[in-house]
């Protein structure tokens, strides 16, 4: 098939995808946050969410419209301080709802499955690394002049998720399980929280810094 890249490059690009899925970012930090505040369903469900974020990378990546937001100084801008407050928002629901662990605690419900998956693909969209992660990661793995490199690149984006898969969805049921323990300990459970919190907000000014070029 003219989409499927040679072996070769397959293989490089499957070692090089399960690094990148080993290495802790804001997505990662939200999943295991909501499997242990929801259970690994809401887990499941943000992880959901950030890997129809990868798509819509892939897509932009495919169609030149990443390089489009990167080259305009404002549309950068607006996205990093649009991600930041994201993750600054989600550290602050992490100290004030992150106790929360089940209906009974506190008087609130759970969010929706929808709700989590909406979370996730936003913490994916609003956040500018990974826009420069694919506009620079993918490419490198398609010529440019192949004519059938925008095939190629969403065939690469789809098989970044398949091979990430495993390692995210084994964070998400290990979270799960340990939610039993800090359920039974109230204090480690607000410890929890403010470490979900400061991890949250670290990766806020993270992306505030970052620059396009």
């Amino acid at each position: 098939m003219p989409f499927i890249p040679d072996a070769t490059v397959l293989v490089q690009f499957a070692i090089a995808t399960v690094v990148l899925a080993i290495t802790p970012g804001p997505d990662m930090t939200l999943f295991v946050g909501r499997a242990l505040s929801q259970g690994k369903a809401a887990g499941f469900a943000c992880m959901l969410g950030a890997m129809t974020g990868i798509v819509f990378h892939t897509a932009l990546v495919a169609l030149g419209l990443s390089a489009l937001i990167v080259a305009s100084p404002q549309a950068f801008l607006a996205l990093k301080i649009g991600g930041a407050l994201y993750l600054v928002w989600l550290a602050f629901q992490a100290i004030r709802h992150g106790s929360a662990f089940s209906p009974e605690t506190g008087g609130r419900a759970p969010r929706s499955l929808a709700r989590n998956w909406a979370t996730g693909l936003g913490i994916n969209l609003l956040n500018p690394k990974i826009i420069l992660f694919f506009m620079t990661f993918l490419p490198q793995f398609v010529s440019a002049h192949d004519a059938h490199a925008p095939g190629k690149l969403f065939f690469l984006g789809l098989m970044f998720i398949v091979l990430s898969l495993p390692f995210t969805a084994s964070m998400v049921i290990a979270a799960d399980r340990f939610a039993a323990l800090l359920k039974g300990s109230p204090r480690l459970t607000r410890v929890t929280d403010y470490l979900f919190a400061g991890v949250f907000s670290a990766f806020a000014l993270k992306i505030l810094t970052t620059q396009a070029k």
